[in-house]
This record gives C-alpha cells, sequence and structure tokens, in this order.
C-alpha cells in the first residue's frame, strides 16, 4: 500500500449481518487502516455501565443504562451520544496519520453531518470511499438469529454445517456466544431503524460528491471482498 493510501476512509455500511464488520476488517488488513467498529465502541462504553452514569453532550445528559436497555430492544444508541464517541475517534486516528475502515457507522443523518466535515477536514473528500452492502430482509433475519461471535476479540462466525456445533472461536479460544438482541423481534425492529435512519444517509452522502458503491452482500465473504476490491480500485 503506497503513503497516499495511507489517509483513506473506507465506510462499509449495510443492514444488520450484512457482513458489513467481516469486510471492514479485511479492508483494514489489506490497507494499513485501523478498523473502527460503531458496534464495539458502544458495547465497551456500555458494558460496566452503573445507575447513574451519564454522559454529558451539549449540555444534555446521556443515562447509559436507558441507551442499554434502548440498544438491548433493538433501537440505536442516541445520535448525539453515539456521535459524541464516534467523532472522538476519527480525530485521534487521524491526527495519527491512520486511515479508518469504519463498519456500522454512520446510522443517520444526524451522525454524517457532523462527521463529514471531520472527514473532509482530516483526509478530504476524495478520499473517503462508501461502500453499500445489500441483503434482502429473509437473509437478514436468518443471518443474524444464527450468527455467533466471540467472546475475547468478538470475530464473527458464519453458521456453516461445520461451524453448527463449535462452541470455541478459531481464532482466539474464547467462548462463542450468540447477542442477546439477535432475535427475529429484535432484528425486524433494527431492519425498521436501518431503513428510517440508515439508508437516508446514503442519500446525503451522494449530494455531498461522494460515490456509493453498491455491493452484493449474498455471496461468501471472500467473492464479496474481491467485488469490493474491484470496485474501489485502489490495487
Amino acid at each position: 500500500m503506497n503513503e497516499k493510501n495511507k489517509k483513506i476512509v473506507i465506510i462499509v455500511m449495510g443492514p444488520p449481518g450484512s457482513g458489513k464488520g467481516t469486510q471492514a476488517e479485511l479492508l483494514a488488513e489489506k490497507f494499513n487502516l485501523s478498523h473502527v467498529e460503531s458496534s464495539e465502541i458502544i458495547e465497551k462504553n456500555l458494558a460496566k455501565a452503573k445507575k447513574g452514569d451519564f454522559v454529558i453532550v451539549k449540555d444534555k445528559k446521556y443515562f447509559l443504562l436507558e441507551e442499554k436497555k434502548l440498544r438491548e430492544g433493538g433501537g440505536l444508541t442516541s445520535f448525539p451520544l453515539i456521535t459524541f464517541w464516534m467523532t472522538s475517534k476519527i480525530k485521534e486516528l487521524a491526527k495519527e496519520g491512520k486511515g479508518i475502515a469504519a463498519s456500522g457507522w454512520p446510522r443517520s443523518q444526524y451522525e454524517i453531518k457532523e462527521e463529514t466535515p471531520i472527514f473532509k477536514r482530516f483526509y478530504g473528500k476524495k478520499n473517503v470511499k462508501v461502500i453499500l452492502l445489500e441483503l434482502s430482509d429473509k437473509e437478514v433475519i436468518w443471518r443474524n438469529t444464527h450468527r455467533k461471535t466471540c467472546e475475547l476479540m468478538r470475530h464473527p462466525i458464519l453458521f456453516t454445517k461445520e461451524t453448527f456445533n463449535l462452541k470455541k472461536c478459531p481464532f482466539d479460544g474464547s467462548k462463542l456466544l450468540i447477542r442477546k438482541d439477535d432475535t427475529p423481534g429484535v432484528i425486524k425492529v433494527r431492519l425498521n431503524e436501518y431503513r428510517k435512519n440508515t439508508l437516508p444517509v446514503v442519500d446525503y452522502l451522494k449530494k455531498q460528491g461522494m460515490e456509493v458503491k453498491k455491493i452484493d452482500g449474498s455471496p461468501p465473504p471472500a467473492i464479496i471482498f474481491r467485488n469490493i476490491l474491484k470496485a474501489l480500485n485502489l490495487t
């Protein structure tokens, strides 16, 4: 990877379970980028939340236990709060001279409107690449209700006949877990949230002059990754 590509941002968007994290991780390794996953940052900030814990954003208090309950019900973390966490991370990495492979964010027009100026300032509009993974609702529900994630590093484990009875992560040996919010009812709520709040982000990015590459998210990850590389034309 050349010096120019180190200062890029690749945003991988798509519905729940479409493989955003997997593809962003592959892109991060391919181009020496930092993989920034919103769900990981949210979970870390909410994991040890106690009664009364809050974060102040623009003079408003956001209570972390309320945010945790909202998330477990399929709702999105309050936009100002997640935007505060993500913009802080973007600035931190940009000042270190690191590029970003983003997955699971931006999730709303509120967020992208706050983050776009930062992307433009630190990376330049032409260096922000956007990938939209497309997947049917039926496939989204099936994938989410069958997927497992490792406890230690949060590696996503694809559901196949070979992994059906797998108890430990083949990468780090930690316990494999099924997320509490990976139920059909919750997934349907998350899909509605995706259509209502996240898909409009794509239109906003286009209006900002950023090209969005649509990629079929149904093939195996290796094929999707190959198609993404072809669409990005960075190699």
